[in-house]
């Protein structure tokens, strides 16, 4: 079972990081925080925005694509080191699916996992590799293969997802 949740965790976080995560933004604030701080004014705020509008790209671009997906697969946001993560807040949703859930996917799931890095690399312009080495030594490939309108998802050559390319653009724009 414990496989089986890694593989399906693992498979999440290959996609997050091509589509980003949810989150706090913790990147994003402390730019918009030091902007704040440093003119009293609305005028001068205003242009040091403007100013510093590709830092913000660059902090927004961050926060989107890697430290929220920290969070995400944590549940703590390295940046503000708060929890719970923006995606466990309770809200009334219009959609219940937790009652259908194992107990194991409705919290972070990384949390028990020893994960010590992750590495992305291109192999080609269909195929992306993640080998994630843990704790313990132990390492696994996995790999997200473009194929027609889909990305086929591996963990150790083992097929274990199957994502349509409109799904992942969809999720991306949501």
């Amino acid at each position: 079972m414990k496989k089986k949740i890694s593989a399906l965790v693992l498979s999440g976080l290959l996609t997050s990081q091509l589509t980003g995560c949810m989150g706090q933004m913790g990147l994003s604030a402390m730019v918009t925080k030091g902007n704040l701080s440093a003119v009293d004014n609305r005028y001068g705020r205003a242009g040091l925005f403007a100013l510093m509008s590709p830092v913000y790209g660059i902090a927004a671009t961050a926060d989107l694509f890697i430290v929220n997906s920290i969070e995400f697969w944590t549940g703590t946001n390295p940046v503000t080191g708060k929890s719970p993560a923006v995606v466990d807040m309770p809200v009334e949703a219009i959609f219940k699916v937790n009652q259908h859930l194992d107990d194991d996917l409705t919290k972070a799931p990384l949390t028990d996992v020893k994960l010590t890095q992750a590495t992305l690399e291109a192999k080609d312009k269909n195929t992306l590799l993640m080998l994630l080495t843990y704790e313990d030594g132990s390492q696994q490939l996995m790999s997200g293969m473009k194929q027609d309108k889909h990305v086929d998802f591996y963990l150790d050559d083992s097929f274990i997802a199957r994502v349509d390319l409109d799904e992942l653009l969809n999720y991306q724009q949501g």
